[in-house]
């Protein structure tokens, strides 16, 4: 007869990495499916998943055996994903993409501009100036995180998404049709 999962966490808490494994290995596509199935992005899925096995590992000696597991780890999960979410939010509000090449969309022609009429401005920009206004500034990417993604040098990827700023910046300040 195979332990419990609440027995496995237990025995956890007490050092056995087997345990752990095992439990890993028992929950884990259950649990990046409850992730993907709600952020739609894998690898975003797959970020808010480790960051659930580290809260674990970090609450693992605090785990009582009369707390069920499952319940347990989906609370983290959950807690976790609306973590996540409203990281993204924020993101989104502060439409102002500063980005560390001293680009500044927000600027005096722009500011006031509803996130509505931000998101429609970034629909016109071309699926390439989209790809690298999200990797660089909805995922944190460096330049060189995009140029490696991109399969070009760092001076391509800075002045791609530059560029696309630019390109962004005139379509909100109505100066681009």
């Amino acid at each position: 007869m195979s332990p419990t999962d609440e027995q496995l966490m237990a025995a956890y808490a007490d050092g056995d990495m087997e345990a752990f494994e095992t439990l890993y290995a028992r929950h884990r596509e259950r649990i990046l499916g409850y992730l993907f199935n709600r952020l739609r992005d894998r690898d975003e899925a797959e970020e808010v998943f480790q960051t659930i096995f580290a809260k674990l590992h970090a609450a693992r000696d605090k785990y009582r055996e009369d707390i069920p597991f499952l319940p347990w780890i989906f609370t983290i999960a959950r807690n976790a994903l609306i973590d996540q979410v409203r990281k993204n939010t924020a993101r989104h509000q502060h439409l102002s993409l500063a980005d560390d090449a001293g680009i500044n969309v927000a600027d005096s022609r722009t500011r006031g501009r509803s996130i509505g009429e931000a998101l429609e401005a970034l629909s016109s920009l071309s699926p390439g100036q989209r790809e690298v206004l999200e990797l660089r500034f909805d995922r944190d990417f460096s330049f060189e995180e995009i140029a490696a993604h991109l399969r070009t040098s760092g001076a391509n990827a800075r002045q791609l998404v530059s560029r696309a700023v630019r390109q962004l910046r005139k379509i909100l300040s109505g100066t681009e049709a």
